[in-house]
């Protein structure tokens, strides 16, 4: 059952959303409150074509994305919504242009509020960190399992 939700998920992820397929998200680990996704470089993304470094809102774009991925795991019907609130991303290295990593981790679950925390890498170094906080709204009553992290 677990299985299933994730391959619909992933699926759902990659291919049915316009912006992650055009950015060419990939998604290599998907776990109840974890997630890592991979993004290939492609020249539309650079911000910084004198140095040809990636534009820092499309990291902030993919980790808001893995953010929401991994609320998706927490839906208990396909009618649940996840907006996102807030989102902060410090930026900490230039991205190459080469592919990149982000993995995205729930920090908090309540009722309504969803935080995670993301971090991007490139060649297993630390490009950006951020945190997004999220709306989340159930349209049916969770089961005492989806509660846990």
């Amino acid at each position: 059952m677990l299985q299933d939700k994730i391959d619909i998920i992933k699926k759902t992820f990659e291919e049915s959303i316009p912006m992650h397929k055009f950015l060419g998200m990939k998604v290599v680990l998907l776990e109840k409150s974890f997630v890592r996704i991979e993004v290939p470089f492609k020249e539309e993304f650079v911000g910084d074509f004198r140095n040809n470094r990636w534009h820092g809102g499309v990291i902030a774009t993919v980790m808001d994305s893995v953010g929401g991925i991994i609320g998706a795991m927490h839906f208990t019907s396909i009618e649940d919504k996840i907006a996102t609130i807030d989102l902060r991303v410090d930026y900490l290295r230039g991205a190459k242009p080469e592919g990149i990593i982000v993995e995205g981790k729930i920090i908090r679950m309540g009722n309504r509020i969803l935080v995670a925390r993301m971090k991007a890498f490139q060649n297993e170094k630390l490009i950006a960190e951020g945190k997004g906080v999220y709306n989340f709204v159930r349209m049916k009553n969770p089961s005492s399992e989806t509660e846990e992290i």
